[in-house]
This record gives structure tokens, C-alpha cells and sequence, in this order.
């Protein structure tokens, strides 16, 4: 019998030796030399205006929420069909979540859902680009700018994506992606916070350097430093920085790989979404693929459900995805229960199928020829 995980971290090579630089530098804490690399790398790569590393995208997104002073009475449009992370960071902040509903073809959120869902009280929208497919940032956008609403990128599985020829993560005020094993790029734990708006990077390394102007004492800006803004440690170890720099080196690889897998599994399972069995990734003109996570769609939850229990019997992890956040526990005791049918569509139907950079293809093979044996 094959056995094939979900996800299996893939190294360069480069990994070991950089975190033995860094240990050798004296200086495993934040902000050393490798984030410095990290940091240039990236900005230099995409054009973001300023990059900050973080322990996570959970860290991110908590940093986002601290700069921009969500606070109790706010509210914060976003999908439900997400991360749990992409809500905490604003829960704590004492914010309202109020989700919308998924597109009827791919799970990123209903621009067309948004508007209705403004109140006074409305503050920040957070679009999730799902699979690393651009949500419809022109659209979210013009919303922001007509009701004076930031806009935060769930840009987790987004890296090295685009959206109309603009990079994922530099659209809105600000953006958050991770480095989580799971992601494309990887350091285990890790993630980064993108500003983009002018008026907030100041303050924005500030609140990642537990609330100090230290950055600022380091660059010779002040001459001491000390506590001046509300914050919290945000800064991820050095040695982190130095296994992510390996990665980041080897982004083009790594890419490469995974969009030839990505590629193979839809064009060998195509005909299967032709014969009405099973719905596919629907990507457009507008949005680049970045090959984070190959899924279909089936019918329903039992035909998910036999799917998943047919790959597993044959050596293969294939894995759902998110429960619908308006349906979990925590959430239902505090709102309503809100009618969002297509988040709930894609929360009983989607399976995802193993995807990582050393993925064999005949890996690929033997898995699309293990669904297919399951529709026939």
C-alpha cells in the first residue's frame, strides 16, 4: 500500500548551515542579522513599503489589530470561511465579527456581500486570499475607500501571489502571511506583517518592540530608548530568521515545483469536473496561482466524508478544511446564527489534497488515479 502524507516540510539544504551563523554570531534574539536579510530580501522582491517579522500570522494580525486601535464597539467584516486566527486577533481587541458569505465559485469572500454588512461602527474589513487566489481587491478596495474602512490582508497562504499584476499583501493597509510548516515558504513557526500605509510605520515597529522606540535607538535616531506606545513582543528568534532566509533563497524552486504538482492533479482530474462529479479550483485572468493548496469540491458532506475514508484506506492523507467560524461554539453563544450557505458549502464539501514541494509526481498520479477509481 502507498503512504502519502498531507505535508511534508521540504528543506533546501541551507537550513542547518545559516542557523549555525547565527548561533556562531552571539546573537540568536530578534531583529539580527538574518531578519535584517529576510526583511531586504522580501521588500526588495515585492515592493512592500516596510516588512516586519513575526512569531506568526496570528502575531501579525494581533499587531495589525493594536495599530489600527480596534477596540470594543468596533466591528470587522470578514469571511467565515477562515482560520480561527484571522478572528482572534480582533476578538481580543473587544471587536464584533461580523462574517460573510463565500463566493458561489471559490471560497474567498463576496465582495458583492460586503457593503450590506457596513455599519457606523464598522471599522476594518479583512479579505483571506484562500489557496493563495486573490480575493477581488479592486472591489474590496473601492468599498474601503468610500466608507473610510482599513483593509488587512489574511495574506497567509499568499506568498509569491498576484493579483492584476500587483503582489498579495501590498494592496491593503496593512497584510499578514505565514511561515508555518504547512505554507509554501517555511520556518516552522513564523510569520510577517506588511505595512503599507505611510502613517502607520512608525508606529508599527514600535508596538512589535513591546511598545519601545528601541529600533529607532539602534538606527542612532534617539539616544536612549524607552516605553512610549502600548505593544508586545512580536519578534521572532534570529535562528527562525536564519532557516527562513534558506527558504526564501530557493523561493523560485520551491515555486516551480509545486505549480508543476498543482498543474498535474488539474489536468489529470479535469475530466471529472466535465462529467459534473466534482468541482475544481476556478482561478481567472486576474489572479495568479501560487500553488499553496490543490481542493475540489464534492456533492455533499457523505460523499466528502466516503472520499477522505476511500484515500485513506489507500496510504493517502487527504484532509477538509475550515468549519464554518459563524457555526463554532464560540461564536454561536454570542450572534445569531447567520444563513451564510455557500461558506457552509465549502466547509462540508472541500477536501484538500496532498500538496508539498517533494511530492513525487507519481505520487500525483497514483492519487488522482485513487479518486478517480473513487467516482468510477
Amino acid at each position: 500500500m502507498i503512504n502519502i502524507p498531507f505535508n511534508k516540510p521540504y528543506f533546501t539544504g541551507k537550513e542547518t548551515t545559516y542557523m549555525q551563523e547565527a548561533m556562531l554570531s552571539g546573537k540568536l534574539s530578534g531583529d539580527g542579522a538574518f531578519t535584517k536579510k529576510c526583511h531586504q530580501w522580501i521588500t526588495q522582491k515585492y515592493g512592500f513599503k516596510k516588512v516586519l517579522l513575526t512569531t506568526s500570522c496570528t502575531d501579525a494580525l494581533e499587531l495589525a489589530a493594536i495599530l489600527l486601535n480596534i477596540e470594543a464597539g468596533d466591528e470587522v467584516i470578514m469571511p467565515s470561511y477562515t482560520f480561527v486566527s484571522t478572528a482572534n486577533p480582533f476578538v481580543l481587541r473587544g471587536a464584533k465579527i461580523v462574517f460573510a458569505d463565500s463566493r458561489t465559485d471559490h471560497p474567498n469572500i463576496d465582495a458583492s456581500k460586503i457593503e450590506a454588512l457596513i455599519t457606523s461602527k464598522t471599522k476594518a474589513i479583512v479579505p483571506v486570499h484562500y489557496a493563495g487566489m486573490a480575493c477581488e481587491m479592486d472591489e474590496i478596495m473601492r468599498i474601503a475607500v468610500r466608507h473610510n474602512l482599513f483593509v488587512i490582508e489574511d495574506a497567509a497562504q499568499a506568498i509569491d501571489s498576484y493579483y492584476k499584476g500587483q503582489p498579495l499583501g501590498s494592496i491593503g493597509n496593512l497584510a499578514a502571511f505565514s511561515f508555518h510548516d504547512t505554507k509554501n515558504i517555511i520556518c516552522g513557526e513564523g510569520g510577517m506583517l506588511v505595512v503599507n500605509d505611510e502613517t502607520l510605520l512608525k508606529r508599527a515597529e514600535i508596538v512589535r518592540e513591546k511598545g519601545t522606540n528601541r529600533s529607532a535607538f539602534f538606527r542612532g535616531e534617539v539616544d536612549k530608548y524607552g516605553w512610549v506606545d502600548v505593544g508586545s513582543s512580536f519578534l521572532p528568534s534570529d535562528l527562525l530568521a536564519a532557516f527562513l532566509f534558506a527558504q526564501l533563497e530557493q523561493m523560485d524552486v520551491i515555486q516551480h515545483k509545486r505549480i508543476q504538482l498543482w498543474n498535474a492533479y488539474y489536468d489529470t482530474l479535469k475530466h471529472l469536473e466535465a462529467k459534473g462529479l466534482i468541482v475544481l479550483p476556478n482561478l481567472s485572468a486576474e489572479q495568479t496561482n501560487n500553488a499553496h493548496i490543490f481542493y475540489l469540491v464534492c456533492k455533499n458532506l457523505d460523499e466528502r466524508n466516503r472520499l477522505i475514508a476511500y484515500l485513506k484506506e489507500k496510504g493517502i492523507a487527504a484532509v477538509f478544511h475550515y468549519g464554518s467560524l459563524h457555526r463554532s461554539a464560540y461564536y454561536a453563544e454570542k450572534q445569531p446564527l447567520t444563513n451564510l450557505p455557500q461558506c457552509d458549502k465549502y466547509a462540508d464539501c472541500l477536501v484538500r489534497l496532498p500538496l508539498y514541494a517533494g511530492l513525487e509526481a507519481q505520487s500525483v498520479a497514483d492519487i488522482c488515479a485513487t479518486v478517480v477509481d473513487f467516482y468510477s
